[in-house]
């Protein structure tokens, strides 16, 4: 569970992150958590947009994808959602908190 201060820390630095992908009308399919998946393991934090013609709201599609994918939800502003996971891998940039 993130503290508040690591939650901040996060959005800081996701603030100046470009989203890494896109969720439309299909919502999450196996495709895109898969894909979140392995960007959670090279990045630890990815930030995501909603599409308009989506069918549900971000939080809830930020809540599934922290779920299939073991993440955490670290904000949602707006049509953009951020997700963290200390990744595993030796040879990534891991983030300090």
């Amino acid at each position: 569970m993130l503290t508040s201060k690591q939650r901040t820390k996060l959005r800081s630095i996701a603030s100046t992150t470009e989203p890494i992908g896109q969720i439309g009308k299909s919502g999450v399919t196996d495709n895109l958590a898969e894909s979140v998946d392995k960007a959670l393991t090279a990045r630890e934090l990815i930030k995501l947009s909603v599409l308009k013609g989506a069918d549900e709201t971000p939080e809830f599609y930020a809540d599934e994808l922290a779920e299939r994918t073991g993440a955490e939800v670290v904000c949602v502003i707006g049509k953009k959602l951020v997700l963290y996971r200390k990744s595993e891998k030796e040879h990534v940039e891991h983030i300090t908190l």
